[in-house]
This record gives structure tokens, C-alpha cells and sequence, in this order.
């Protein structure tokens, strides 16, 4: 059992790299040290771990609304560098925007047994907040890191900052 567990969402060369195919450009180039930072704090406290990804499929009905990104087995759907996972990090892939639809993250959540989730990476207005509603939805106490969140749009990256905090009751780290 772990006191924490940090998510670290969607951290992908197709939404960090300026070459991506969905980058958000510098404010998500400006958080990997952030959470590098989380990681390694984290790994160190024997906290739980685990990164979420994006792993489309090429026809996936999401780029009907987005340009294709994060096609399983391509450059785009892989974790950056600067972030790769430490070895005991668990690795959750998903197709839609909240990190549970689908995917094993609710069963790993309750072999952790967090006290608190930390959630940290892109986009700040789509999967981010979605993985927090859904967290919240099933109890768990969440902080979001401030400077560890990043989005294509400063004014959605703020409405979803308020609203993980007023709807959800998110805890803002500075």
C-alpha cells in the first residue's frame, strides 16, 4: 500500500515534441522538468507510479475530431525521453480521453491503495481533467500539480484548473 500514487498523463512525443502531430508546444515542454521532478520524488518515497498513454489505432474515431496522434507502435504514441518510466513505474495505455475507460487503471489503483493521486501532464482540459472527474467519481482525493499540467489553450488550461478544483474537488499544488 502506497500513501501516494502519481499518474503521469499522455507525456508523448505527439503532444510534447514540437514536431508532434497534437503538440501543445512550449506549456508542455515547459512541465517535463516539473514532473521529472514528481518522478523521481515519487520512485524515491516508494510511492505507486504510473504512466498513462494514448495508443490509437489508425482508424480511430477520435480523428474525426483531432488530426491522428498517438498511433500505437509509432514515434508519436511514445513516452518522451526526458520522462521514460523507472522500471517499477506500471504503464496503462488508453484510446479515449479518461485514463479508466477501458483500461486496468481502476484495478491498479486498488492494489496500490492510495490515500491521494497526484495527476500531472496533457492536455489540462481533455484527458487530465476527465482522469480527475473519473478519480473523484470513485473517491479518491486528488491533487493536481499547477506547474506539472499543460494544454494547447490557456483559457481551457484555466477553466479546467477551476473546475477540477470547485467540481471536483481537486487539491491545486502550487
Amino acid at each position: 500500500m502506497a500513501e501516494k500514487a502519481l499518474l503521469v498523463i499522455d507525456m508523448l512525443n505527439d503532444f510534447v515534441h514540437p514536431q508532434g502531430a497534437l503538440t501543445c508546444g512550449p506549456p508542455a515542454q515547459e512541465i517535463v522538468e516539473p514532473i521529472r521532478e514528481l518522478v523521481e520524488r515519487f520512485a524515491a518515497d516508494d510511492q505507486g507510479l504510473i504512466y498513462v498513454k494514448d495508443a490509437h489505432r489508425p482508424d480511430d474515431p477520435e480523428f474525426q475530431m483531432f488530426p491522428p496522434h498517438a498511433v500505437r507502435g509509432t514515434w508519436g504514441a511514445q513516452i518522451i525521453d526526458a520522462l521514460q518510466p523507472p522500471p517499477r513505474a506500471r504503464i496503462v495505455e488508453k484510446t479515449r480521453y479518461s485514463a479508466f475507460f477501458n483500461t486496468p487503471l481502476d484495478q491498479i489503483l486498488q492494489e496500490i491503495s492510495p490515500k491521494e493521486v497526484w495527476v500531472c501532464g496533457v492536455c489540462t482540459s481533455i484527458c487530465v481533467m476527465d482522469t480527475v472527474g473519473d478519480l473523484r467519481n470513485r473517491d479518491y482525493p486528488v491533487v493536481v500539480p499547477v506547474r506539472a499540467v499543460a494544454d494547447f489553450d490557456p483559457q481551457f488550461h484555466r477553466f479546467a484548473l477551476e473546475r477540477m478544483e470547485r467540481v471536483y474537488g481537486a487539491r491545486l499544488h502550487p
